[in-house]
């Protein structure tokens, strides 16, 4: 991947550029002058926006952004696609908000350190333009790079030792084998990706540099083949239509933070979306719900009662959501095991209710997944799909991960499509997932 100037910065040089990467301004918007890199409007925008503060501050109006220099645009809907070839970008509308926590806050442009140079050059790789980036993406890339730092840390070092600077042997490839296994890749997707990758040395000679590229193309695939078997690159809530989603799992691997974290992003993105708190058997779980959406202004539907029927709070949610014409359902369910069989027969009851209340909705049904628990998260995720009839994964708690590599056994292995992952304890620390952009991240070296 070439430097960020080579693949952004084309053009004659200009003075005192100063517009920034998605970050709105009071200024109307206007066509970001060509020729700036993504890293000279992003410095000229932090420059404006030190100028502004520094005016409120004294109670002076800001100064007028300088003659011919472009302002930043405004940013895309927050769930516009970062996957490459999905283009679904929504505009955002107000909602109420209760008091931003230190979680809530808005991203801020950061340092010009290692981890903002290679966010732009990762966007830059998908054919993406500076006046296409926001500052959130940017934000976004650096996390998921640090949060997948401690798997990439015990990977790609010892990679880079046994590849060095010779052609790959078979031996080498018998060590690699030993290093996926280790990040929790998973038998099936490990043998896939060396398979070829062996195929490969049997008829030419692969040098170090190429044979991870070759390894980062066949491990994408292996993400990307789910994905496209779903027939949709990116899941958001259709339009026109109620939409379902049930979050499920076991205790502990963050299914309701996950679930406030999917209100906030439905609501920046500009839908209308109401929350079912069916988790009635642990403590506090309805009031925690209560917490998360008021944080983004969702209204949530649940019973008082103790040891309420889940599958009852489901209904008077789908009920409220197709009277009041809302865009989409989140339920929030019970943690349970994968091996008690009562508990997961009670999850296929919420399932039916789904069903035969709303025929026409487009129901989800997401295993959160801790992405620490490496393939026992597999096992959950084989036997969960039997009983809620899975269609997705969300894998949360990278930043705190060494097994980064089980997306990659989840997708190859149970055939799930990831669908989103949280890299952080933020409200905005979830985003659609991206092979091209997690893959990047996992084997940066």
């Amino acid at each position: 991947m070439g430097s960020l100037v080579s693949l952004l910065a084309q053009g004659p040089e200009r003075p005192e550029p100063a517009a920034a990467v998605g970050v709105p301004t009071d200024q109307p918007a206007a066509s970001p002058a060509p020729g700036l890199s993504l890293l000279e409007q992003a410095a000229a925008q932090r420059a404006e926006r030190q100028r502004e503060l520094l005016a409120r501050a004294i109670e002076e109006p800001a100064p007028p952004v300088p003659p011919g220099a472009p302002p930043g645009p405004s940013a895309p809907g927050a769930w516009s696609a970062t996957i490459a070839g999905a283009a679904a970008v929504v505009a955002p509308v107000p909602a109420p908000q209760t008091p931003a926590t230190a979680t809530d806050a808005e991203p801020q442009l950061g340092a010009f350190d290692a981890d903002f140079t290679w966010s732009a050059e990762v966007l830059a790789a998908q054919g993406r333009r500076a006046d296409q980036v926001s500052l959130e993406e940017i934000d976004w890339l650096g996390r998921l790079r640090r949060g997948l730092e401690k798997t990439r840390r015990n990977f790609v070092t010892q990679l880079l030792t046994k590849l060095g600077d010779d052609p790959l042997t078979p031996e080498v490839l018998d060590e690699l084998e030993t290093l996926l296994l280790r990040a929790d890749v998973g038998v099936k997707a490990t043998d896939q990706a060396l398979g070829a990758l062996r195929e490969r040395l049997n008829v030419e000679v692969v040098d170090p540099s190429e044979g991870i590229r070759y390894l980062k193309d066949q491990l994408k695939e292996l993400l990307e083949a789910p994905i496209r078997a779903s027939g949709s690159a990116l899941l958001a809530p259709q339009r026109d239509r109620l939409n379902v989603w049930l979050l499920v799992g076991v205790n502990g691997v963050g299914k309701t933070t996950t679930l406030g974290k999917l209100a906030n992003l439905a609501t920046r993105s500009g839908y209308s979306c109401l929350i079912a708190a069916a988790d009635t058997f642990r403590a506090a779980a309805v009031e925690q719900v209560r917490v998360w959406g008021d944080r983004s202004g969702v209204t949530v539907v649940s019973n008082p009662s103790a040891n309420a029927d889940p599958a009852a709070v489901v209904f008077d949610a789908i009920g409220a959501a197709q009277s009041k014409g809302l865009d989409l359902v989140l339920v929030d369910t019970a943690g349970r095991l994968q091996t008690k069989h009562n508990l997961m027969e009670e999850l296929a009851k919420v399932r039916r209710i789904v069903d035969r209340l709303a025929p026409e909705a487009a129901v989800e049904s997401l295993l959160v997944l801790d992405a620490s628990q490496g393939q026992n998260g597999l096992r959950q995720a084989m036997a969960f799909a039997k009983a809620a009839g899975l269609t997705g994964v969300v894998l949360t708690k990278l930043d705190g991960s060494a097994r980064g590599g089980v997306a990659l056994a989840v997708a190859s292995e149970a055939g799930l499509p990831i669908r989103f992952i949280g890299a952080g304890e933020g409200i905005r620390d979830l985003r659609p997932f991206n092979s091209f952009e997690f893959i990047e991240a996992l084997l940066d070296g």
